[in-house]
This record gives C-alpha cells, sequence and structure tokens, in this order.
C-alpha cells in the first residue's frame, strides 16, 4: 500500500482542511464540495485525511462494518450479538465516474432470486464507506440518478436495494467529499444543496508559498516513507485532537443567541430551504469543539456562514459563488449580545483559534471564494473597421423546450428522447454484457416453455441465464448545442447586440437546466474562432459571449465550416451525443470571392449530415433581404427573427425540424 502524502504537509488550502477536518469530528455536518481549478492539492488533501481518522471497531466478518457495540439490527450479514469485536483503519473508497448503478448500491443476484428465493445481495460501494469516507472525484461529471442515490444514502444514513419485490437495506453513514473543477461543469443548485460545506480552492500567488509546495512535493516524491516520518509527529497530534473534539461534541451547547445570528444571517441571504440553518448550526458547533470549547461564539457562526451558505445562493450558473463578508459582518453584529456565550474569544487564550486547522507556512489564497478575472479573448483585429467595445447582454428569459428529432442514445439528460437507462419501460431485449434492469414478464415468458425439460419439480421457477431479459427504457437525453454566432460590423450595433446575446443566455441556460454541452463558435473579419470547445459548463460560455467583441466583415461561411469542424471532432469524442446548431446571423455573407455562395455550399455540408438547426435571423430595419431565411433553407432547419425571441417562440421552432424529418 502506497503511503499518502501527510495532511499537515499540505501547503495553505486552510479552508479546505478546515473543512474536512469539521467533518472527520462531526460527519452529521453533510460532507464537503470543493470546488476549484486543477492542480491545486484538491485530491492529495481528501486522500491524506483517511489516515487521520480513528480506527473504528467492527464485528468480524460483517461485510457492512457494523459497530459491535450498537450492531445495526436490520444488517444482511445479521442479527450480530453485542461484543467487542476488532478494530480496523477507517477506510476511505473512491468512487469512479464512470461507476454503474450496480457498483454503487449494490447488486442483487437476479437468477438466485427468482430460483430460490433468497436474497443474494453483493454489497457496493456504501457499504464498504460505512463508518468511512467516499471521495468522489469530478462529482459534477457523475451521473446525475448517481448523485441521487449517493446523496439520498448520505442524507438517511442507509442504503436500500429494491428490484422486483426484492428488498435490501443496510446501514451507510459517511464522511461524503466530493471535488470538482467548474470549468467542466456546475453541479444542479439541488445537489449543491445536499453538500454540507463547499470551499473554493485556488493555486496560490505567493512566491514563497509556490516554492514551499513544490520543495515538499519534491520531497515526498523522492521518499514517501521518510517524507511521511518527519510529519508523524505532527499527523498524531491532528489525530488525537479529532478523538479530543469528537468526545466534546456532544457536551457543546448552541446557545439561543447563536441560533438567532444563524437564522438571521440565512434569511439575510435568502437561501432556500431549512437545509442551510441545520447545517450552520452543526457546523458551528463542529468548530467550538475542534477548538476545546463547550460554548458557541460568533466567530464560530461567521465560519460557519462562510463555509455552509456560498454555494447555496446560486439561483443560476451565471452567478458567482462567493458570500458578501461586510453584509454577513453587518447581520451579526445587529443580531449579536442576544445570548450568552457570543463575546469573541481572545486569540491568544486557550480557546481561540478554532477556525484554523494546523498550519505550516503563511496562509494561503484556498477557500477565499475570489475568482481571477477574465481577460479579454483575443480575437484578431477586424479588417476593414476598428474593433468594437464589448456590450452588456439583456436580461435573460424562459424558453420553450429545443429537441433534436428522433430517439438517440446519448448521454442521460433532459432535452431529446432517448434510449437510457432510466425512464419509462417500452420493450426487452437479451442483454448486452451485465443485466443491469430486469424485465420480469419478459424473463418468465423465455423461461416458461422449458419448465418440464429442465425437470422442475418445486414451486421455484427454473430459470437460466439466457432466459433474463433486460428491460428497454425510453427517457431523456442531453444534447450539444453548438451556438454559432455572427459578430461582424453588420452585426455591432449595440441593441441590436445586446438582445442577440440575451436571447443566447436564455438558451445557455436553458441548456444548463437540461444537462446539455454547450460550445461557442464566432466569426467576424477574415476568419471563425472556436470561442468555447464542447463543455458541460455553461457559465464559461456566459463568460466569453459577454466579453465577446465585434466588428470587421462576415465570414459566414468560415464560421458554418469551423461548427462542422467541431461537430466532426466531437462525434469521435462522443459518438452517442447528437447535436443541435444554433445560428445567429443576420445572413449576410461578405470578404472573399462569391461569399453567398461558399456560405450556401457550406450549409449543405451541415444538412447533408442530417444536423439539426435553427437560425437567429438578427436583420432589422425598413428593407430585409430575407437572406437568413434562405440560409435555414439550405441548413435544412427553420428561421425566425430576433424580435419573435420575446415572444419565446425559438424553442418551438425545432418542433418544425421534427415534422421536416418526419
Amino acid at each position: 500500500m502506497s503511503t499518502p502524502f501527510p495532511f499537515t504537509a499540505v501547503v495553505g488550502q486552510d479552508d479546505l482542511r478546515l473543512a474536512l477536518l469539521l467533518n472527520a469530528v462531526s460527519p452529521a455536518v453533510g460532507g464537503v464540495l470543493v470546488r476549484g481549478e486543477k492542480g491545486t492539492a484538491k485530491s492529495t488533501a481528501v486522500r491524506a485525511l483517511s489516515a487521520l481518522m480513528p480506527e473504528v471497531p467492527v464485528v468480524p466478518g460483517c461485510r457492512f462494518s457494523c459497530d459491535p457495540g450498537a450492531p445495526d439490527p436490520a444488517c444482511p450479514d445479521g442479527p450480530h450479538e453485542a461484543g467487542a469485536g476488532s478494530r480496523r483503519p477507517a477506510r476511505m473508497v473512491e468512487l469512479p465516474v464512470g461507476a454503474s448503478e450496480d457498483r454503487l448500491v449494490g447488486a442483487l443476484d437476479i437468477e438466485r432470486a427468482l430460483a430460490e428465493g433468497v436474497k443474494a445481495f453483493e454489497p457496493g460501494l456504501l457499504a464498504d464507506a460505512h463508518r468511512g469516507i467516499l471521495y468522489v472525484d469530478e462529482v459534477n461529471l457523475l451521473h446525475d440518478h448517481l448523485v441521487d442515490l449517493l446523496l439520498d444514502a448520505a442524507a438517511m444514513g442507509a442504503s436500500y436495494v429494491e428490484r422486483e419485490g426484492v428488498s435490501v437495506r443496510h446501514a451507510a453513514r459517511f464522511l461524503l467529499v466530493g471535488t470538482m473543477n467548474p470549468e467542466e461543469g456546475e453541479l444542479r443548485p439541488q445537489l449543491l444543496d445536499r453538500f454540507g460545506l463547499t470551499v473554493e480552492v485556488a493555486a496560490s500567488r505567493e512566491p514563497d508559498q509556490r516554492v514551499e509546495v513544490v520543495r515538499r512535493r519534491l520531497a515526498y516524491d523522492d521518499d514517501p516513507a521518510g517524507f511521511a516520518a518527519r510529519w508523524a509527529d505532527e499527523e498524531t497530534a491532528v489525530r488525537q485532537r479529532i478523538v479530543a473534539a469528537r468526545e466534546l461534541l456532544p457536551s457543546v451547547r448552541l446557545g439561543d443567541g447563536a441560533l438567532r445570528q444563524i437564522a438571521a444571517t440565512c434569511a439575510a441571504f435568502e437561501v432556500d430551504g431549512m437545509r442551510a440553518d441545520i447545517v450552520m448550526a452543526r457546523t458551528a458547533t463542529a468548530l467550538a469543539a475542534w477548538a476545546g470549547r463547550t460554548d458557541v461564539l460568533a466567530e464560530d457562526v461567521r465560519q460557519a456562514a462562510l463555509l455552509a451558505l456560498p454555494h447555496r445562493r446560486r439561483r443560476n450558473p451565471f452567478d458567482a459563488p462567493g458570500l458578501d463578508e461586510d453584509k454577513l459582518d453587518e447581520t451579526l453584529e445587529e443580531f449579536s449580545g442576544d445570548g450568552e456565550g457570543d463575546e469573541d474569544p481572545d486569540p491568544d487564550g486557550p480557546g481561540g483559534g478554532g477556525g484554523q486547522p494546523p498550519s505550516e507556512g503563511p496562509r494561503g489564497d484556498g477557500g477565499s471564494g475570489a475568482r481571477p478575472e477574465a481577460g479579454e479573448d483575443g480575437e484578431p483585429q477586424a479588417s476593414g473597421a476598428g474593433e468594437q467595445t464589448p456590450v452588456r447582454a439583456s436580461e435573460p428569459f424562459r424558453t420553450k423546450v429545443l429537441s433534436v428529432p428522433g430517439i438517440g442514445e446519448g448521454a442521460a439528460g433532459r432535452r431529446s428522447r432517448a434510449r437510457t437507462e432510466h425512464g419509462r419501460t417500452t420493450g426487452a431485449r437479451r442483454p448486452r454484457g451485465a443485466l443491469t434492469k430486469l424485465h420480469l414478464a419478459a424473463t418468465v415468458q423465455a423461461a416458461a416453455p422449458h419448465q418440464r425439460a429442465r425437470g422442475r419439480s418445486g414451486r421455484g421457477l427454473v430459470v437460466r441465464r439466457d432466459d433474463l431479459r433486460q428491460a428497454v427504457r425510453e427517457g431523456r437525453e442531453g444534447n450539444l448545442v453548438l451556438f454559432v454566432v455572427d459578430a461582424s460590423g453588420s452585426m455591432a450595433a449595440r441593441q441590436r447586440m445586446s438582445a442577440v446575446k440575451g436571447a443566447v443566455l436564455s438558451l445557455l441556460l436553458d441548456a444548463y437546466q437540461r444537462r446539455d454541452k454547450v460550445g461557442l463558435v464566432t466569426f467576424r473579419g477574415s476568419a471563425a474562432d472556436v470561442a468555447l470547445p464542447p463543455t458541460s459548463s455553461v457559465d464559461a460560455a456566459a463568460a466569453r459571449l459577454e466579453s465577446l467583441p465585434t466588428g470587421g466583415r462576415t465570414p459566414l461561411a468560415a464560421g458554418l465550416l469551423k461548427a462542422h469542424e467541431v461537430l466532426r471532432v466531437e462525434r469521435l469524442r462522443d459518438p452517442a451525443r447528437r447535436a443541435l446548431v444554433v445560428v445567429v446571423t443576420d445572413g449576410r455573407a461578405t470578404g472573399g470571392p462569391e461569399p453567398v455562395a461558399l456560405a450556401g455550399r457550406a450549409a449543405r455540408l451541415l444538412a447533408a449530415e442530417e444536423v439539426a438547426s435553427v437560425v437567429v435571423d438578427c436583420e432589422s430595419g425598413p428593407v430585409r433581404l430575407g437572406l437568413a431565411g434562405q440560409l435555414a433553407g439550405e441548413l435544412g432547419g427553420t428561421a425566425v427573427t430576433l424580435d419573435e425571441l420575446r415572444a419565446d417562440s425559438i424553442a418551438g421552432l425545432v418542433k418544425d425540424v421534427q415534422r421536416r424529418a418526419a
């Protein structure tokens, strides 16, 4: 077994380490979601925490890690008699992004269940993680239905497997930690809310701290065991402090004054529901226990708010995470002095420093919630005209449902019809590989004619592997919505471009809600650029759109050909994901020889590959040439004028595409 990097040797990232330690003290806090750019020690800190967790007593031979002092009466391996048991280190279990539902919750032996009527259950990762740590790297890339199962188990402390009348339940209490890079896509707000705490991490900009990070990493890589030995005393001290804080936790008093501050803070920041209040209360209590105190202070409430509220304030993917600390301080000050134990502690006294983990070196900037400012995209200067200053988008609005014709087989989502693992059952087939969803009626029907030949004598049905049938289900898939936006001089009128950006933002918000990937191609001057390759991060697309400059000629053909290239590459990466191209232009094509004819040939190239498309006609003025409509015809799609966007009609256009395809 490899030697993990010591937790106390992590440089900076104080908020990340504190959030992990608070969950180690009180798993009821609800876990940690760690957001940040790549290379910021997210995974290193989580894996290092497992070495600090106290050993757990277990019932020998129990696959579900029952506590011998209080065994689970419903344990599938039980019943167990109370006894001394044995001790083992707390486990850290990793959930791969590509894991199946059976791997997460466990699997029933369907064949034995049907033939013998027994609950032959193989535990999954939730059972392995009981009383330990469950770590999900890139949790934002995990399928939604797996995230739902995971968070339901974390909230209820138990996992339930129900299939074809066979039911298994086992305890599943664990410290849940997820890490993610926001550039690769966001979690839905309702899933964000299920994580107790969140931390934003970023690499330090201090040269001395970066030097220390490199120095320690190189020393660890050269001699992992020797490096860990040099930090053994610090690791032991933190481990003992976790044990002491756990023992003190039941004695911590959460006074009425602190409770009023918690409630007032959640109300002031308009967070939805009551989960934030409960998480803040548990976090503040854990902070006091970590500091060795039995009273919750105002500083504990403040630190709890910084960890528990930022991710609960996001209403849509375009909202920046974070918390207004001035507003937080004003709220706490307004409701201070309403109860006992709310005075600020002496920072040099024995009860001070409750919000700081053991640290080596200067404080880092991890978890500050700050994001580096996005710069200009650096697009080339337009030929023949000066570059226009980017304009702000108008307010986004709600759109109707866009969908792609036919039935796909792409990743689960909420847009177009598709054959998926979840949805309504439409038929049955022989399983391809492992059986995941049994079609009971079809299985019985396949086995019934062979019962006499198989020598059936009892009540049980004699079922063989060849009899099993997989349920075919129809649900919804996510698509790739590729925006091709005209940024030429003819689009540069400020009012028109503001409306265009507002319409695209509206569709981006819809794509976020429907779990799509999005991409952004812009064209102006003499070329087209991929402003954003296909990604699940719609907030990144919104940021690129907001800073989009305009000016120059209109290389429409270049934009369509660039879209064709993007789709070709994406089909190689994800062949099952279908695309919808949204072209935002007035249809004019200028620059180069025969620009209109060249644009028509590029459009027909996309049409030949049966790519679903919508053209948003941005032409304005009393005299209109109707070029966008001609472009839509060559694409095999539908055109809509810019004025019609406010009538919420754009999303309904793809229904016309469906009718044409039919």
